[in-house]
């Protein structure tokens, strides 16, 4: 598990055995259930999760009722509820396991004593806020303006892993279209 994050830490910055060493005694190792919460709507949001395994969604209710997915993450993967976490106010997402998920997690008073003790990790999460808005990015600028089928085989060809971890209805709700029209798209 260490080795796993000193690993993904390595590919943007480079940080001494005692830097990694402190950082890493910051993080907390918890498990979640298939179904359990990271987070709930309303509560503030108190944490950074490095995902070791597993898989995670984060939703809304829009006001229809209708569970709209707004984000994956699988393993090396980090999430959280960003604007809910830096002005600790109450979240508008839920934070969910989809399978059973092992994450590091740290909370805000840690990581902030990390990033100000640790220079380079602001250098880290910078690298990992800008990828994360090219994502977001990417998902509404460029994903959306394709037609449903292109989206799905862009769906599965980006990120191949998810189109056999989450089901089918997930799938449709994140690529906003609904799950009887993507099975007829996966039938070809």
């Amino acid at each position: 598990m260490k080795s796993q994050l000193r690993k993904y830490l390595e590919r943007h910055i480079t940080l001494s055995e005692d830097e990694f060493e402190a950082f890493y005694a910051c993080f907390e190792q918890n498990t979640y259930q298939k179904k359990d919460f990271l987070l709930k709507e309303g509560e503030t949001c108190r944490h950074k999760h490095f995902i070791l395994k597993g898989l995670v969604r984060s939703f809304y209710i829009d006001e229809k009722g209708t569970e709209k997915i707004t984000q994956f993450a699988i393993e090396n993967w980090w999430v959280t509820n960003t604007e809910s976490f830096a002005l600790q106010k109450p979240s508008n997402i839920d934070i969910q396991a989809v399978e059973e998920t092992t994450t590091l997690s740290i909370n805000k008073v840690e990581f902030e004593k990390s990033l100000s003790q640790i220079p380079q990790l602001e250098r880290f999460f910078r690298i990992v806020a800008e990828n994360m808005v090219i994502a977001i990015q990417r998902r509404y600028g460029f994903y959306m303006k394709m037609n449903s089928k292109i989206r799905y085989e862009h769906f599965v060809e980006w990120i191949p892993d998810f189109a056999q971890r989450v089901p089918l209805y997930m799938i449709a709700s994140y690529l906003d279209i609904t799950p009887e029209y993507l099975s007829q798209l996966r039938k070809g």
